[in-house]
């Protein structure tokens, strides 16, 4: 009962960092899931229902702040949503499936521990068959892993300088609610069941993400915090990895 205590609390940390940048947090949910022993396919629709919530509530705060860009948002979703659909359908090897991911989490960890150090105040025209390649590519993946996208969608308009840090944040958050509508949506006609356990976990992390999202929308500092959380994503990652 001790450990579960515990994965509550990580669980409020993980959505309130993730939230506080425009995330849902699902590659933090999996890899908490991962080191406290969750079985893979459940997983997959847990991460993804928690993201539902978290990164609503995230974009609803940096939507009212004014950051969200509607015509960088429409070719990049419209060309995700099916392809998360799709990704939904299809089930993944066991051991595949941890190899990927934990792959896929050292993605976060240069998110964290690099990009909110570097400068992204200019920002250029994107380019339209580039930013549907991306969406599509990104949204399988997040059909097929159990991710909403962000993480992996947010530094590539950063570094192809498509959007500011806020703005990023502010796409990030709805993408990662769309494709998490979509890639659940998929995985519900393969008829995959939640448990009463999964709905306790809606609820911390949607008041880990309220929080979070109130103050990443802010001028909130929170280095301890990333710094945590990248150590926590490390670990999980070489689990998946090497055990």
């Amino acid at each position: 009962m001790d450990w579960m205590y515990l994965f509550y609390v990580s669980l409020f940390v993980v959505a309130f960092l993730y939230a506080s940048i425009g995330h849902g947090g699902a590659s933090g949910y999996l890899a908490l899931m991962a080191i406290f022993g969750v079985a893979a396919d459940v997983m997959k629709p847990t991460a993804l229902l928690l993201n539902l919530f978290v990164s609503l509530v995230s974009f609803i705060q940096f939507y009212r702040g004014g950051y969200f860009k509607m015509k960088l948002f429409l070719p990049l979703a419209l060309a995700s949503i099916p392809f998360a659909f799709f990704g939904g359908l299809i089930t993944v090897d066991a051991s595949f499936y941890k190899k990927i991911l934990g792959f896929l989490l050292l993605i976060p960890i240069a998110r964290f521990l690099f990009f909110g150090k570097m400068k992204f105040d200019e920002t250029k025209k994107p380019h339209l068959g580039m930013a549907i390649i991306i969406g599509a590519a990104i949204g399988f993946l997040s059909g097929l892993i159990g991710i909403g996208g962000g993480i992996i969608l947010s530094p590539v308009l950063l570094l192809l300088r498509w959007a500011n840090m806020k703005e990023s944040a502010a796409i990030s958050a709805i993408f990662i609610f769309v494709n998490s509508v979509a890639g659940l949506t998929g995985q519900l006609t393969r008829g995959v069941h939640f448990t009463t356990d999964m709905y306790i976990y809606v609820v911390v992390a949607f008041a880990g993400g309220l929080l979070g999202a109130y103050f990443g929308s802010l001028k909130f500092r929170q280095s301890a915090l990333k710094y945590i959380l990248s150590l926590v994503l490390l670990m999980a990652a070489f689990k998946l990895l090497f055990v």
